[in-house]
């Protein structure tokens, strides 16, 4: 069974990223940016309001302190460092959540912070040491250290699969600075073979492993909206509402 996430709330100040507004009535879960790569204080009080709304739940969109690079660049950072960094944003999201009256579902590391913790285990631990204080799930992919050091450390692990990304052929992403859009029906295609068979042709043109408990659709992806839709109403049958 499979539900469908998007990082949003990605404006900050008077700059505008995403069509919020448009994604959050196709999705199930909202990975809400914390501040640190996108957003601010008001825009995650907005974005929570928005998600309230429409019924959705929302997870902590923490990244690497890199405002500049989107938090798509990755920098060296110690353990403890790195979750103090994250206590830090994930406390100012769940504040937000507190005063609508909604908990925290989730927490899933952005950019390149999620992908240095699938491969990184000090990095993996870093994150588990901040879902050990908030008690909540945690996204991420199958067969690296998201999927081998959550689970030890006992935490809910979610896997999940990506829409609009390619992977490369270890099975890991391909995570750009800026995501170029993508043919709805074919992002539609690979999440139902993800669901279906845990497959997904690799840029090199593997198959490789994959899981799909939960689908992302990144909002600064051009056509985000088109392709949530396609994603929706071609994983009915497999979805969990």
């Amino acid at each position: 069974m499979a539900a469908i996430n998007c990082d949003m709330g990605e404006a900050f100040g008077l700059y505008k990223m995403g069509d919020d507004e448009g994604l959050m009535p196709l999705i199930d879960e909202a990975n809400v940016a914390c501040g640190f790569h996108a957003s601010d204080f008001n825009h995650m009080r907005k974005t929570v309001q928005l998600a309230k709304r429409h019924g959705v739940k929302v997870g902590a969109h923490p990244s690497l302190p890199d405002l500049q690079g989107f938090g798509r660049r990755e920098m060296k950072i110690g353990r403890e460092e790195l979750a103090n960094c994250l206590i830090y944003q994930v406390g100012a999201l769940k504040g937000f959540l507190d005063a609508e009256g909604m908990t925290l579902s989730h927490i899933k590391p952005h950019g390149s912070l999620y992908g240095m913790a699938a491969r990184m285990e000090d990095v993996a631990h870093a994150v588990c040491d901040v879902a050990d204080i908030f008690k909540v799930p945690l996204f991420g992919m199958v067969n690296t250290n998201h999927q081998k050091v959550y689970t030890a450390r006992g935490h809910t692990f979610v896997p999940e699969f990506y829409a609009d990304l390619d992977y490369n052929d270890d099975g890991g992403l391909i995570i750009t600075r800026e995501h170029d859009a993508k043919d709805p029906a074919d992002a539609a295609s690979k999440c139902v073979r993800a669901i279906r068979e845990g497959k997904v042709k690799t840029v090199g043109g593997k198959d490789a492993a994959v899981g799909a408990a939960t689908i992302c659709v990144h909002s600064d992806t051009p056509n985000a909206v088109d392709i949530a839709f396609a994603v929706r109403e071609a994983i009915k049958p497999y979805r969990t509402s």
